[in-house]
């Protein structure tokens, strides 16, 4: 069997917001070689798109409400929304955040997650399998030191995750988290050297996950093989986690 069909996604029409990114496109990529249809979602697209971009506020639910219907309209429908939006912002300590610094950080990793989800459940068929995948972090689970603002947010992220899951539960509705450590990414550079270093010590394969490994991860999820689990947090941190 080869990599490429080891999940039948065949029928699946799944939006990745934060298609953009390098994580959100081996998620998008990874999930089209299964067999899903695929809208990314985006402010910017650096490179070359797995699947339609549009191009997506997150932060504004009207814009996403309207994306939403525009995907639906696309595809014939949604069945799964992965969440893979997300910046670390700068570190520093707590008291040094601004409050527009805070709030930025809150409304791209969480506050536009809820719009997403909200959207995503309002187009979903209620007859038919249907996911969430959202792209957490163990910075969310451990609380990093001069990453307050972004820590909070994952957390904030895992529990929205969680809390859907557990009122979905009787549905047909799955929800999952996945919770990475270091991920060899461009977001790594907006890291201060010392503050990668540490992190990358409290890792015991002793290196950084990559995109493709978080996207392997995500089509498991969101494949008919993935029945028994909701409203749970999948790690992806080489040993780290702890729980």
């Amino acid at each position: 069997m080869t990599k490429s069909n080891i999940y039948d996604l065949g029928g699946r029409r799944v939006v990745i917001a934060g298609g953009g990114g390098q994580i959100g496109q081996a998620i998008a990529l990874r999930m089209q070689e299964h067999g899903a249809a695929v809208e990314v979602w985006d402010l910017t697209f650096p490179g070359p798109c797995s699947g339609t971009a549009r191009r997506v506020d997150v932060t504004d639910a009207a814009a996403v409400g309207a994306a939403m219907d525009a995907a639906v309209a696309a595809m014939g429908g949604v069945d799964a929304l992965v969440y893979a939006v997300g910046a670390t912002g700068p570190t520093k300590l707590t008291q040094q955040y601004t409050a527009d610094e805070w709030k930025r950080l809150i409304d791209i990793n969480l506050n536009g997650a809820f719009n997403c989800i909200q959207s995503a459940l309002e187009c979903f068929d209620a007859e038919a399998p249907s996911h969430i995948v959202t792209i957490a972090s163990i910075a969310g689970k451990e609380g990093n030191p001069r990453m307050a603002a972004y820590s909070a947010a994952k957390a904030g992220l895992i529990a929205l995750t969680k809390s859907v899951g557990r009122e979905l539960a009787h549905t047909r509705t799955r929800t999952h988290a996945i919770a990475p450590a270091l991920i060899d990414t461009n977001l790594l550079k907006q890291m201060k050297p010392e503050i990668v270093a540490q992190n990358m010590a409290k890792i015991p394969m002793g290196r950084a996950g990559t995109p493709g490994e978080v996207a392997e991860l995500a089509a498991w999820l969101i494949s008919p093989g993935c029945t028994f689990t909701t409203g749970a947090v999948h790690d992806l941190s080489g040993g780290r986690a702890t729980y």
